[in-house]
C-alpha cells in the first residue's frame, strides 16, 4: 500500500462506515437469551405480561426464535429451541428498572402472575435471595432511596426478575447531554417529584419562582445524570 493510499482509507472507511477510524465503537445491549422447556408456555407468559411479540421465527431444522420487550424498554428477550443449552430456569435476578415500584408491582399482579411484596435488603445483596427470606425487609427503603426498593416474580420456569426502583441516577450513569425518558409514565413520574421538590423551593424562598421552567429543566437532567439537584 503506497502512503497515499494509507493516507487515503480512513476516509474511505468513514463514507463506509459511517464511524471514525479508531473511534470507539458502541456496543449496544439489545437482546437476552432465556433458557425455557416449553416455548408455547413461556410465549403465553410473556404475552399475559403486555410485552411486545417482536418475532416468533421456527425453521426446518428445529432452531426457532421468539423475542418479546417489556414496555419502556430499549432491550428484548429471546427464548426458544435449539437457542440455548443452558437449563431452563437458571436465569436469575434479571433487572427491570422501574420509576414506580408500587405501580409496577400492582399492575403486574393484576395480570393474575404471582409476584412478591415491594421490599427493600436488610442486608446487602437480599434481593437476590428466595422471596420469605427474612433478610427482605417489606416496604419501599426509607425515604424512597433510588435502587432501594424492590419485588421479584418468576416465568414458569423459574426464570427471575427483578423490579427495582430508579429514580435518580449515580453520576456517570447516564449522559447528561441526552435525557430521554423511555415513556410516558416515565415522564409523568419525573414531573411528580420535580414538581414535590419545586414546592418545597418555593417553602423555602417564600415567594412564587417566575422561572420555574428552567428549574424543573435543571432537576429533570440533574436527576438522570446523578448531578447535584436544585434546592
Amino acid at each position: 500500500m503506497t502512503t497515499q493510499e494509507a493516507q487515503a482509507r480512513p476516509s474511505s472507511v468513514r463514507e463506509a462506515t459511517g464511524q471514525v477510524p479508531g473511534a470507539r465503537a458502541d456496543l449496544k445491549l439489545e437482546a437476552i437469551v432465556i433458557p425455557v422447556a416449553d416455548v408455547d408456555r413461556s410465549k403465553e407468559f410473556y404475552a399475559g405480561l403486555d410485552w411486545r411479540l417482536d418475532a416468533d421465527f421456527g425453521f426446518d431444522n428445529g432452531f426457532r426464535v421468539v423475542q418479546f420487550t417489556p414496555p419502556g424498554s430499549p432491550a428484548s428477550v429471546q427464548f426458544g429451541t435449539n437457542v440455548t443449552g443452558a437449563v431452563p430456569g437458571s436465569a436469575q435476578g434479571m433487572y427491570l428498572v422501574v420509576s414506580d415500584i408500587e405501580s409496577a408491582r400492582d399492575q403486574i399482579a393484576g395480570r393474575s402472575i404471582a409476584i412478591s411484596e415491594v421490599f427493600h435488603p436488610g442486608t446487602p445483596g437480599a434481593q437476590f435471595q428466595p422471596d420469605g427470606s427474612s433478610a427482605r425487609l417489606p416496604g419501599p427503603a426509607d425515604e424512597g432511596a433510588s435502587y432501594g426498593s424492590f419485588a421479584t416474580f418468576e416465568d414458569p420456569d423459574g426464570n427471575t426478575w427483578l423490579l427495582q426502583e430508579v429514580t435518580t441516577r449515580l453520576p456517570g450513569r447516564i449522559d447528561s447531554a441526552a435525557t430521554t425518558y423511555a415513556s410516558v409514565s416515565d415522564l409523568m413520574q419525573a414531573l411528580i417529584r420535580a414538581a414535590s421538590a419545586h414546592g418545597e423551593h418555593e417553602k423555602r424562598t417564600g415567594e412564587y419562582d417566575e422561572q420555574w421552567p428552567a428549574w424543573y429543566a435543571a432537576y429533570l437532567v440533574a436527576e438522570q445524570s446523578g448531578g447535584d439537584l436544585p434546592r
